[in-house]
């Protein structure tokens, strides 16, 4: 581990943010441009794409904690690169589909390259590469890969316009193959023995005790509320008094917000344990709910602003947290574990959150909240010191 600890990180930084960047802009936010158009071609309503992007999540999440040991074993690269595969043919899937068989075939592919392709796998390369020195370059793939959606959404909207959502489709496969694909297999370093390392490894004993058992609630909380967010921010700011005009200015806030706190903790916050930084994302969404209730549709602004801090830094401490407590062994096979409830509990937060806020309007920031400060709840009864002994211990 130690020579790899020596591989410079920028170039990885800069092939990974980009890397990162295409993928959730060419899957996890594709659905926001393109469903009611690919809906209204297949003569299908939208919710159709929606629950075939909800099946993807899930099978995602059920794939993270093998991709992880995939990871821990050979790498980043093979991973990654297999992620560039399977994005590219779901989109070719995509944009030749008629029907709706092909269009769960098509999400089932993409399905598979955002588990082996997203912000975990991601993680888990890194901390394969930089052992416990991953929190730095962690922190720096998430600042690129912080505008996906500043640069995705346009780029999907301006191809709908121009060329369809199919073609749309075939452009942001072949961006894998000509852009992701080389980034992912010349920049990521081969792990020396590998193969011989794996041919002797045997499935690794990661115990579900106390601690993950927190940590897998902490994330899943926290992605309940992204989910949820992601999927009905304009609304729920509407139904705080916003207007139209308001709330998509209000969203336009989030991105921005994200990168912002990852500068944060990648300035400020880096100097103490990441326990400080993920507590402390765990309140921004409370007291932008707070803010929005109190000053009503005007407060818009604050509250993406505030919501997008927590979630920019929430998003690094599924990689920075595990790694702290835990060190670097077995990482990505720890990540697969902990991440997978959160990945099942995005997937099922637009559709529950849809339903409350039908039902109870803008007092769903009351559940939202409680589901964030759960999150504080479950981090306060961890310690930075027991997950120092922990690192240490791994570490041994």
């Amino acid at each position: 581990m130690a020579s790899e600890q020596t591989t410079r990180q920028l170039p990885i930084i800069l092939a990974l943010g980009t890397t990162q960047t295409l993928a959730w802009a060419s899957s996890y936010y594709l659905p926001a441009i393109l469903a009611d158009p690919i809906g209204r071609d297949l003569g299908m309503s939208a919710n159709w794409i929606f629950a075939a992007f909800s099946a993807a999540l899930v099978i995602s999440a059920l794939l993270g904690p093998r991709i992880g040991r995939q990871i821990d074993l050979f790498g980043g690269r093979p991973v990654l690169c297999t992620s560039n595969l399977s994005i590219a043919a779901g989109l070719v899937l995509l944009g030749f589909c008629h029907s709706i068989p092909v269009l769960i075939a098509a999400w089932i592919l993409l399905g598979v390259g955002m588990g082996y392709g997203l912000y975990d796998a991601a993680f888990a390369a890194l901390g394969r590469i930089y052992g416990n020195a991953a929190r730095g370059p962690i922190t720096g793939i998430t600042l690129m890969a912080g505008f996906a959606s500043t640069v995705g959404w346009p780029l999907t909207a301006f191809g709908l316009d121009h060329i369809g959502w199919r073609d749309t489709c075939f452009a942001w496969a072949a961006a894998h193959m000509l852009i992701g694909l080389p980034l992912n297999y010349f920049m990521l370093p081969k792990i020396a023995g590998a193969r011989a390392a794996a041919a002797k490894a045997v499935k690794p004993h990661v115990p579900i005790d106390r601690t993950m058992i927190l940590l897998a609630f902490t994330f899943a909380a926290g992605w309940t509320v992204t989910g949820a967010m992601a999927a009905h921010m304009p609304r729920i700011l509407e139904a705080g008094g916003a207007t139209a005009v308001q709330a998509v200015a209000a969203g336009a806030l989030f991105g921005p917000a994200q990168v912002f706190a990852r500068i944060l903790e990648a300035t400020l916050l880096k100097r103490y344990h990441p326990l400080l930084s993920t507590r402390l994302a765990c309140l921004t969404h409370p007291i932008g709910a707070v803010i929005l209730s109190i000053a009503g549709g005007t407060a818009a602004g604050p509250f993406a602003i505030f919501f997008g801090m927590g979630n920019g830094i929430l998003t690094i401490a599924r990689g920075t947290l595990p790694l702290a407590i835990f060190g670097p062994r077995d990482y990505g096979y720890r990540l697969g574990l902990i991440g997978a409830p959160a990945r099942m509990a995005q997937a099922a937060a637009p559709l529950a959150f849809g339903l409350l806020i039908d039902q109870i309007g803008i007092k769903v920031l009351i559940v939202s909240s409680a589901l964030s400060l759960s999150a504080l709840a479950a981090l306060l009864l961890l310690r930075p010191n027991s997950a120092q002994s922990a690192t240490g211990a791994a570490s041994d």
